[in-house]
């Protein structure tokens, strides 16, 4: 079988390597993976600038579609031509988030997904339902259970609340989709008019250019009569957290997801306090929220934005188009099919 490995550091490094077949034991599933996606995690855990970097020789990859093709022994469960999704902490089934449920994490110590075949826990895995396709079911271990987290996590958003959502990537999109499912208003922002026209037709009620207004902390308020948001999806890190604390309402809620601006306005302890609100670090999810979460989108109906598919030969390609920063939505590869 096929499997992408970096043999360094880099893009450039992003190797395919043929590999014996892998078997499942006990308790196992071996999977033919159909699709994966990609995260801003997956670049940054290459140089390691923010994360760790991964091992090396890795495969990368955290987020996938499969189906079951053999069950190993005493696995009653699942059988073959299951579709499935991947969990992204393999080891986090429910309660508390501990520090030990990021232990084995897809593409940091753990082989990721980005090969052909691939065996795991029963337990690390999910049911994709028959209305999403393989490459949507890709798109939902991360950024849509992040979304899900995030709007509807320790207390759900619901009408009458207002989200603010930042850029186009699949957090921020996915987001936006839930939050509007939930009857909430949604306050959106970008720097591209055409993508500004697309977070529209998807149902967003406001859009903020933030190159044309870089104080869209500031609008925000206008827009909300000076009360601010109740939750703000934080993607961008320390480059947009200074606004996201203006556009917040006392007693709203900042939900830290991302790291996309490594560098930005300085932050003290008096712009926290002063926001008044929490700030609450979501760390993707366990798998119960994976099975909410992937039931809510099937039931919902609700059709996760794919910017593009490449093929499993174009896997460079597809971090490529990633790094660009250019897309809408999922960035996901086909592996088989």
């Amino acid at each position: 079988m096929h499997s992408y490995r970096f043999d360094s550091p880099s893009l450039d490094g992003l190797r395919l390597h043929d590999e014996p077949m892998p078997v499942p034991q006990r308790g196992e599933l071996l999977l033919r993976v159909h699709a994966v996606s990609l995260n801003y995690r997956d670049l940054a855990l290459i140089n390691g600038r923010i994360l760790k970097p991964a091992m090396a020789n890795g495969i990368p990859v955290s987020d996938a579609s499969a189906e079951v093709v053999e069950v190993g022994e005493d696995v009653d469960d699942f059988r073959p031509g299951d579709r499935v999704v991947s969990l992204f902490h393999p080891r986090w089934f429910g309660g508390r988030k501990v520090a030990e449920r990021a232990i084995g994490s897809y593409g940091y110590n753990r082989d990721g997904w980005l090969t052909a075949f691939k065996v795991v826990s029963r337990e690390a895995v999910v049911r994709l339902p028959d209305g999403l396709s393989h490459e949507q079911g890709a798109t939902l271990p991360c950024a849509a259970v992040t979304a899900w987290n995030s709007v509807n996590g320790q207390l759900p958003v619901g009408p009458g609340q207002t989200v603010l959502t930042l850029g186009t990537g699949g957090v921020s999109v996915f987001a936006l989709q839930y939050a509007k499912a939930m009857g909430a208003r949604v306050i959106a922002t970008t720097s591209c008019a055409d993508k500004a026209q697309r977070l529209r037709a998807l149902g967003a009620d406001e859009v903020i250019n933030y190159r044309d207004t870089p104080d869209w902390g500031l609008m925000v308020r206008e827009l909300t009569g000076g009360q601010g948001v109740d939750r703000v999806v934080e993607v961008g890190g320390p480059a947009t957290l200074k606004q996201s604390l203006r556009a917040v309402a006392f007693h709203g809620e900042v939900v830290l997801v991302g790291f996309l601006g490594e560098t930005g306005a300085p932050l003290d302890y008096f712009d926290l306090m002063g926001a008044g609100a929490s700030l609450r670090s979501t760390n993707v999810g366990d798998r119960s929220l994976l099975e909410a979460c992937v039931q809510a989108t099937a039931q919902g109906q609700i059709a996760p934005v794919i910017d593009q598919v490449f093929g499993f030969a174009e896997a460079r390609a597809a971090f490529e188009h990633l790094r660009s920063g250019t897309h809408f939505g999922k960035v996901v590869i086909r592996v088989a099919g």
